[in-house]
């Protein structure tokens, strides 16, 4: 019997502890330490007899960990921890800059080349699996267009950045994909739509004592980037009720492309859609699967930076090829 595939995790928030549960579902699969900037004493994980190890450490783990699964923030972590990391390490990542991921590809692409390994960046549902069905529907369908709807879910920026306005003491922000937007979109007629036709944005927001409620509705709706474009809602409500309506981590959303097929009088619709009762914990599942691929694929003695569309989708099972065949195909 082959051994299992050992995993690192670096972070242990809400991704790295989704991490650590979705491997105890993986049988082929076993943690062999976390890693963290905090005092590792600090930290206490759920797995027993698995060490929480500072990331200064790391170095000493190169021969005992196949595929390091990076759990950090797209803002100020992963641009640093990858390329990092991907000279010593097979590594996954869930890098979410759309804008910035040819930029982070290269960098990364540079440093598993030196180092032999692996890295398999951009890894999630969005970007990632969306990705893929956006990819694949426009290859299908050459003629027609592509949307992409976020939501109902919650946006850890948009919930950030309201919770950065001063005399705010909590907040947490839904994006909701507008249904007749949706519906418009299903019908084939092609809309052009603006992202604040697509979307609302719902706020819950807890202030401090004798803040100004009308000052701070009228920066939520006026943030640009964030807000401005959209039909905004705001409701003022009591850290209790926060805590206890809006503390779970939904999220999902559609990737929809329609087009015209032969000569031009069939409508063609393609649809794919996630419904997620905990984005950290799905997007920790994505990541593991991979974590499967990239073993596969650095075995087999490729190296290098790779994005969900150059992996084999079947190299992300545990099941032999004519498994997959007989299940699947």
């Amino acid at each position: 019997m082959n051994r299992k595939i050992r995993i690192g995790i670096i972070g242990y928030g809400n991704l790295g502890k989704g991490v650590e549960l979705a491997l105890k579902q993986n049988k082929d699969m076993e943690l062999i330490a976390v890693f963290t900037r905090r005092n590792p004493k600090s930290v206490i994980i759920n797995s027993s007899n698995v060490p929480v190890v500072h990331i200064d450490d790391i170095d000493d783990y190169k021969e005992e960990i196949d595929v390091m699964i990076l759990c950090g923030g797209s803002a100020t972590d992963l641009p640093e921890q990858s390329p990092k990391f991907a000279k010593l390490f097979n590594i996954v990542d869930s890098f979410d800059n759309h804008k910035k991921v040819e930029e982070h590809f290269n960098t990364v692409d540079k440093a598993a080349q030196e180092g032999n390994k692996i890295a398999a960046i951009s890894i999630g549902w969005d970007p990632g699996l969306f990705s893929m069905n956006r990819l694949l529907a426009d290859s299908i369908l050459p003629e027609g267009n592509n949307y992409t709807f976020w939501g109902k879910g919650v946006s850890q920026g948009h919930s950030d950045a309201i919770r950065r306005i001063e005399g705010v003491k909590d907040a947490v922000q839904y994006t909701i994909p507008i249904e007749e937007a949706i519906q418009e979109v299903r019908s084939g007629s092609n809309p052009d739509l603006s992202a604040g036709q697509k979307h609302i944005r719902e706020c819950y927001v807890v202030v401090e004592e004798n803040a100004n409620k009308e000052e701070i509705e009228k920066a939520i709706k006026t943030m640009p980037n964030y807000f401005f474009d959209y039909n905004t809602i705001v409701h003022f409500v009591s850290e209790e009720e926060l805590k206890k309506n809006h503390s779970s981590m939904p999220h999902g959303g559609f990737v929809i492309r329609t087009g015209k097929t032969g000569n031009g009088e069939n409508k063609q619709l393609i649809e794919f859609s996630i419904k997620l009762g905990s984005n950290p914990e799905f997007t920790a599942s994505v990541l593991v699967a991979y974590a499967r691929a990239v073993y596969r694929l650095n075995k087999e003695g490729h190296k290098g930076a790779k994005t969900i569309f150059d992996i084999p989708i079947s190299y992300t099972s545990p099941k032999s090829p004519k498994e997959i065949r007989r299940e699947f195909l």
